[in-house]
This record gives C-alpha cells, sequence and structure tokens, in this order.
C-alpha cells in the first residue's frame, strides 16, 4: 500500500466539473485505488495530478466498491501505462528470479 497526494479531475454526471484532493492506496505502472469521497461511474474518465510533481494522467474508472459510509474505493487504469507518474520504482517483469 502506497498512500500519495493527487488530485481527481472528472465530471458528474451533468457535466459539471469537479476536484478533489484524494490519496491514493495502492498504485502501479497501469493504475491504481483510489480513496474519495465523490462517487465516480465505472467507465468514467478522470484526470489524476499529481501533487508534488504536477504531472497529469489521464485515466478511466474500472472499478468502484463503497467500504465504509465515509468514502469511495475506486480503481483506475492509466491510459497507457505511467510508471513514471508515481515516484517509485517498479521491479523489472522478472524480478521474482528464475525457478529452480
Amino acid at each position: 500500500m502506497l498512500q500519495m497526494a493527487v488530485t481527481v479531475l472528472a465530471e458528474t454526471r451533468e457535466r459539471t466539473p469537479i476536484q478533489e484532493a484524494a490519496r491514493t492506496l495502492i498504485v502501479n505502472a497501469h493504475g491504481g485505488l483510489l480513496k474519495l469521497q465523490t462517487e465516480l461511474l465505472t467507465g468514467q474518465p478522470l484526470t489524476l495530478v499529481h501533487e508534488k510533481s504536477g504531472k497529469r494522467e489521464r485515466a478511466r474508472v474500472v472499478r468502484v466498491e463503497q467500504p465504509t459510509a465515509d468514502y469511495f474505493a475506486v480503481a483506475f487504469e492509466f491510459e497507457r501505462p505511467a510508471p513514471d507518474f508515481w515516484p517509485v520504482v517498479f521491479p523489472p517483469d522478472d524480478w521474482g528470479g528464475k525457478p529452480s
């Protein structure tokens, strides 16, 4: 789990722009999981802005759950892999080593 500060830019069903400061719960090169107050819809486009670097990446919602009444857990996928969006180093595909 990696909590990082991001700003989520999206639109309501009525196409009104919304902006919410959020925290990630999980990140990877292809997307991640956000903790949001705003309910988004599966398939909905959004833009993430990394708070420290200012980098922006477009993404789409792939799953929404509400584990508590306090927030929504929103899984998202970048439009294209974006390993440089997060300030972490992801291990290479063969990191697990060769089987014995």
